[in-house]
């Protein structure tokens, strides 16, 4: 089950070489856990937005600032005001951006759709760990929660939104124990599904503040192959011994 950030409409983008019937009757985990869809059925089996009040509020702090940000709509749609050479280059492949005038309003122009999540981004990830301290006492812990992810971005998300109850949420439509599942990532937004599942798992390249939570770190990264050294080393043992 892919679990990612993105929205669902990117995320099946990234399968399109894969086929297709492998993936029949499989789901997708997307905004950072907020929305669940089975594949190939755009409307969500779950679906979290954030506060609309707190969201303007952020928005407005990023433009005065011209923060380079990323404004998700609830239909897949990303909105992008301010963007750097450095992030120009991450996102100039990716489909359903939309780089936004300056002068623009994203929240107008998203035409009256909820938003899930709202990021920033500064190639110094330092800076964004800084304005992530910095803006939590600002903001209403019952409503938005803060994360990290990619070496550049301070996430803003609905309270309990992350991939670890997004997990939770598909293991229970599942009907399948939370000990039997597993969780596999390389980011600090992956460090909830890693501390949730029954066995959380890094990639070779998992960042250092994600690393000491994993009960096993990988040899390859993902782009290198990681799902099938998991299969050797865990799953196909485990079947074996049945």
């Amino acid at each position: 089950v892919p679990s990612s950030g993105r929205p669902y409409s990117s995320i099946m983008d990234s399968l399109s070489d894969i086929d297709p019937a492998l993936l029949q009757g499989s789901y997708v985990i997307s905004y950072n856990g907020g929305f669940i869809n089975r594949y190939g059925d755009e409307t969500p089996l779950l679906r979290t937005v954030m506060d609309r009040d707190v969201l303007r509020w952020l928005y407005d702090y990023a433009v005065e600032r011209r923060i380079c940000m990323h404004v998700y709509t609830e239909s897949g749609r990303i909105l992008t005001q301010f963007v750097n050479d450095v992030e120009r280059s991450y996102i100039e492949n990716l489909s359903d951006i939309e780089e936004l005038p300056d002068d623009a309003d994203a929240i107008e122009a998203a035409g009256g759709e909820e938003f899930p999540k709202i990021i920033f981004m500064d190639p110094d990830f330092s800076k964004m760990k800084a304005l992530g301290a910095k803006l939590r006492p600002e903001l209403d812990p019952a409503l938005v929660d803060i994360t990290y992810s990619s070496n550049r971005y301070v996430e803003f998300v609905p309270h309990d939104v992350n991939k670890g109850t997004g997990l939770a949420h598909l293991a229970e439509l599942l009907g399948i124990d939370m000990a039997d599942t597993i969780g596999i990532g390389d980011s600090e937004n992956d460090m909830a599904m890693i501390q949730a599942a029954g066995l959380g798992v890094g990639v070779a390249n998992v960042s250092d503040g994600t690393r000491p939570f994993c009960d096993m770190v990988l040899d390859t990264t993902a782009d290198d192959g990681a799902l099938p050294e998991l299969l050797k080393r865990v799953i196909e043992p485990e079947h074996n011994a049945r």
